[in-house]
Order: C-alpha cells, then sequence, then structure tokens
C-alpha cells in the first residue's frame, strides 16, 4: 500500500508539515495551490513533489491527500477534489469538524490536526507537536496515527466537539497571549521604553505557569486586589478608550477568578 501522500494547500501548515512527511517515509508526489508559485516554492523543499495545476488528482498514487487550507476553503475543496480510488482525504483544521467533508468523493475521511503555531520564517521540530487525529473509520484512525506517529512523538484521538474546546483553549494559550504581547510592546513603544526590558519578565511568567500552573502563577494588582493602581492604570489609559476597556474586562475577570 502506498505511503505517498498529496497537498491540496501550500500555506503555513504545509510549509512545515510536507517536508516532515516527505523525511519521514511519506513521499510528497504533488502540491496543489490556487496560487502556483506557493505551490512551487514548497515543492523546492520537496525531494519528488510536483506542482498540480488542478484539484483532479485522479491518476496520482497517493493514498492520503491532505486538505491544508483556510477553514472557510475546506469544504469547497472536499466538493471539487478528484480523488483515484480507495483514497484518504483529512483536512487539517482544529476548529471545523470531520463533517467538512461530507461531500467529498470518498468515504474515508479523516482529521489530521497539528497543535502549533506556524510561521513559514520560523523552523520547528515536528517531533514536539502533538497531532490530533479524527475518524469514523478505524481502517483510515490508524492509518493516520501510523503517518502521525512517523512524525511526532505525542499523537491522540479525538472527536470533533473535543478538537473544538481544545481549538478555543489554544486560541487563549497563543493567539491570545501574543495579542498581549503586541499590546504590551505598543505601550512600551509610545511612551519611549525598550521592549527589551520587558523579555526576561515575560519568560519567566510563561516558564512559570507551565511549571506550576496558570492557577497559582498569577499575579499583579487585580490578583491583588488592589483597586488604587487599576485606578490610575485605568486612568493612564484613558486615551485609548478600547485599550482601557480590555484593561478593565480582564482586570475584572481576574478579580473574579481569586478564590
Amino acid at each position: 500500500m502506498s505511503s505517498s501522500v498529496s497537498f491540496a494547500g501550500s500555506g503555513n501548515l504545509a510549509w512545515h508539515l510536507a517536508p516532515a512527511l516527505d523525511n519521514a517515509g511519506y513521499s510528497v508526489r504533488e502540491v496543489y495551490s490556487r496560487n502556483p508559485a506557493h505551490a512551487a516554492a514548497l515543492v523546492e523543499r520537496l525531494y519528488e513533489a510536483e506542482v498540480k495545476a488542478t484539484l483532479d488528482f485522479s491518476t496520482s498514487d497517493s493514498r492520503i491527500f491532505i486538505i491544508a487550507v483556510s477553514d472557510d476553503a475546506i469544504e469547497e475543496v472536499a466538493r471539487e477534489i478528484i480523488l483515484p480510488d480507495d483514497a484518504i482525504l483529512v483536512h487539517t483544521s482544529g476548529s471545523q469538524p470531520l463533517s467538512k467533508l461530507g461531500y467529498a468523493a470518498t468515504p474515508d475521511i479523516g482529521v489530521f490536526y497539528p497543535l502549533q503555531t506556524f510561521s513559514k520564517a520560523r523552523k520547528l521540530e515536528f517531533k514536539d507537536v502533538p497531532i490530533f487525529i479524527e475518524s469514523e473509520s478505524e481502517a483510515v484512525e490508524k492509518a493516520l496515527l501510523k503517518m502521525g506517529h512517523a512524525i511526532s512523538r505525542q499523537v491522540f484521538s479525538i472527536d470533533s466537539e473535543r478538537r473544538k474546546a481544545l481549538h478555543i483553549a489554544a486560541v487563549f494559550a497563543s493567539n491570545f497571549t501574543n495579542h498581549m504581547l503586541r499590546i504590551s510592546k505598543q505601550v512600551a513603544d509610545e511612551n519611549d521604553i525598550d521592549f527589551d526590558w520587558l523579555k526576561p519578565l515575560i519568560a519567566e511568567a510563561l516558564n512559570k505557569s507551565l511549571a506550576i500552573g496558570p492557577e497559582l502563577a498569577q499575579t499583579g494588582p487585580a490578583k491583588r486586589g488592589d483597586l488604587e493602581t487599576l485606578d490610575r492604570h485605568m486612568a493612564f489609559l484613558q486615551q485609548d478608550e478600547k485599550l482601557a476597556e480590555l484593561y478593565r474586562v480582564i482586570s475584572q475577570h481576574i478579580v473574579d477568578s481569586v478564590e
């Protein structure tokens, strides 16, 4: 049975996942993208892959076809892709259910979701990335678990509802945390403060939270109930009403969470 794979999509996730599979014995044969130049750039990172001009994979010798596109494009690609017999079709989204592939031209569908933030400019080790698998077919789940274990030390089966909860937790942990850091840098820049001064604090806060748990790691004026400091901070931020309101809402949520 072929261990070859093909990709529909060439964004940040595919940029890392395709080479990881290629290096683990899952030869990537084809890469399709709405932007052929993006597909060509990814193909340059692979051993034997070719740029695919259309979603007609009917003559492909791949067994597993990976949809690695934006969430709102998954269903359209699943409807339009043409697959060979016995093909397995998967998407890689954390938030979208398995049923998004329900109109695909194969009953063998699944989810292959790597839980990580991906950027083309930043290298990472896939063996440290948790991968979450879903399928209603025991045979497909077995094939996806095998592929997952080929590139990662952490592979888990999970259903769509729990994966949605996992993705929401990930948004709070990663996307929202990064946005808070962006705001921190904005405040620093606007007040002639070197953001580098904050980096040891940021590193320690994250490391401490991971080491002892975020419940025990929380500090600051809201945690202490220091209303005088909170009021001074709010007064300082009044020129930016949206930022002041964000500060108020988050501080209040911390106050309400204190046991």
